[in-house]
């Protein structure tokens, strides 16, 4: 019982800070989160697909930190600085360090005195930064762009990549001695489509966080959460949360969301060009397969499957109706629904 009330509470921590879960694997994570945020000086890398939350779990470590939580929590976004300021941004510079610079100016570095840095998306840091991001963490100072002297810091680095820092660095595109300096403390933040009974428990707490606008939600519906089960969420749980935003915005009665919340916030995307769906359909099965190990055929062959599934399941639908719109032969398509363990309709 203890156990259990341990967990709970864990979760219960998280959630006040914004990082929302139910799932019991993620217990582990949270383990290790809270006794990063205890220890404070140390450097914490969190790995995960865009939209699983490694920025709100860092800001959650990063209040859990009694040294620092009163301090500042600077983010950098790795992918989007000009690699020509980068050094400047993160450093800072000198009057007349270069054209422009016309006064002196602290980097974000010294803005996190003290307090937290968030790297963001660190895996697309530039290789001529990562250099001399590696050694401010070594010796905590600095030499601003421009000048001679040099500054000490007092900042504890939390890290997050989109991609597996590991295999940047198997292709050369990622220093080893970076990595291995930013991987103290490394917490994996699995994809939504791997832990599916946190849906229903993420889609609560996002209509109770915007009650106030919205009014409650205290239900999420079986039939909407069986509909979720066979998409893919590419976004992760910011996709589902800014779903669950819509469809609180078109809601107009009920205090539950259902399919048809989901459809009706959908609409706007269905007018869209096919082309733009496939292309996006295209993208999420290749991130699937280079983050995640998933074969080629392996992934082909679940998408075939999930395809047939939604056909079944669509009201109204017949074989030889799905054979039409897939434009197949009812035979090849009685073969194909063998083949992945489909069954049809009692209609059929």
């Amino acid at each position: 019982m203890e156990e259990e009330l341990s967990a709970k509470g864990l979760r219960r921590v998280f959630c006040e800070l914004g990082f929302v879960t139910g799932s019991d694997e993620l217990l582990s994570l949270l383990q290790r989160a809270r006794r990063a945020a205890e220890v404070s000086d140390v450097t914490v890398l969190i790995e995960g697909e865009t939209g699983t939350g490694k920025q709100v779990l860092a800001n959650a470590i990063r209040l859990l930190d009694n040294k620092r939580s009163s301090a500042a929590f600077v983010t950098v976004h790795c992918s989007t600085i000009s690699e020509s300021l980068a050094e400047s941004e993160l450093f800072g510079h000198q009057r007349g360090a270069f054209s422009g610079a016309v006064s002196h100016r602290k980097g974000l570095f010294q803005a996190a005195h003290r307090g937290t840095l968030f790297l963001d998306d660190v895996n697309d840091l530039a290789p001529a930064l990562q250099a001399k991001l590696l050694d401010v963490l070594q010796r905590g100072t600095l030499r601003p762009v421009g000048s001679d002297a040099e500054v000490s810091v007092d900042v504890r680095v939390i890290a997050a990549a989109n991609r597996p820092l590991d295999q940047a660095v198997r292709d050369g595109r990622f220093r080893a001695d970076l990595y291995h300096r930013l991987n103290v403390v490394r917490l994996s933040l699995p994809p939504l489509r791997t832990r599916r009974g946190d849906i229903a428990t993420l889609m609560l707490a996002f209509a109770h966080r915007h009650r106030t606008l919205y009014g409650p939600i205290v239900r999420i519906e079986p039939e909407l959460l069986w509909l979720l089960d066979s998409l893919p969420l590419p976004g992760n749980v910011r996709e589902l949360e800014n779903a669950v935003q819509r469809m609180l915005f078109l809601k107009t009665e009920g205090s539950s969301l259902g399919p048809d919340d989901w459809i009706r916030q959908q609409e706007p995307e269905a007018k869209r060009d096919g082309s733009d769906l496939l292309a996006e359909s295209a993208s999420a099965v290749w991130q699937t397969i280079s983050t995640c190990g998933v074969g080629y055929d392996q992934a082909l062959g679940e998408i075939e499957r999930r395809v047939l599934q939604a056909a079944v399941a669509a009201p109204g639908s017949t074989r030889r109706g799905i054979a039409r719109r897939l434009n197949i032969s009812e035979r090849a398509l009685y073969y194909k629904m063998r083949a992945h363990g489909v069954t049809a309709n009692p209609a059929d």
